[in-house]
């Protein structure tokens, strides 16, 4: 039988300097350093764990900003989807790092991927990095995402026909995972 994959969340997690800097964390355990995530909690939201686990493992409050992509691969338990937002850090470290996480360090998008140690988020970071930081310079440093519904009426002028389909059932668990947000 299948095991249940993994539902985890995380974020590019940004700083804005002359160069835009991104957050990769080094995990205590495995001495790897890996970018900012971690496993759903009981009743949460994908958006919600994604804010949380970034402020547990980097220690900075951040605003969350747009949803950037999905990454699945394998582990030693079976499969993991990992979901991560466009992130920012407000100021410095306001709270102690995780136990499990030894160190953050704050480096250019070039030299974060190069950083990492696993070649699937290297991989994601050096598709998905470009777009975060040019969402970034694009959108005003201190104004707000603005947000609406994930629902019905946002929902892809194809995806009327869908009936209750594969295809609406996957567009439905979408709106329950991501939760009830999504970039206007």
């Amino acid at each position: 039988m299948a095991r249940t994959p993994v539902l985890a969340a995380g974020g590019i997690v940004l700083r804005q300097y002359e160069t835009p800097l991104i957050a990769v964390v080094r995990l205590r355990k495995r001495n790897e350093w890996v970018l900012p995530k971690g496993k759903l909690d009981d009743g949460e939201t994908a958006r919600e764990a994604a804010q949380r686990e970034v402020l547990e493992e980097t220690g900075h409050d951040v605003v969350v900003h747009e949803f950037l992509g999905t990454l699945v691969y394998e582990t030693s338990r079976g499969s993991k989807i990992v979901h991560y937002w466009r992130m920012e850090a407000n100021g410095g470290q306001i709270h102690a790092l995780m136990r499990d996480v030894r160190a953050v360090e704050w480096l250019p998008l070039e030299r974060a991927v190069e950083r990492l140690s696993r070649g699937y988020e290297r991989a994601f970071l050096a598709n998905v990095g470009p777009l975060a930081l040019q969402a970034a310079a694009d959108s005003p440093a201190a104004a707000s995402v603005a947000v609406r519904d994930f629902g019905q009426a946002n929902m892809p002028k194809a995806a009327k026909g869908w009936g209750n389909g594969p295809l609406r059932k996957l567009w439905d668990w979408l709106r329950r995972f991501i939760g009830p947000y999504r970039v206007a």
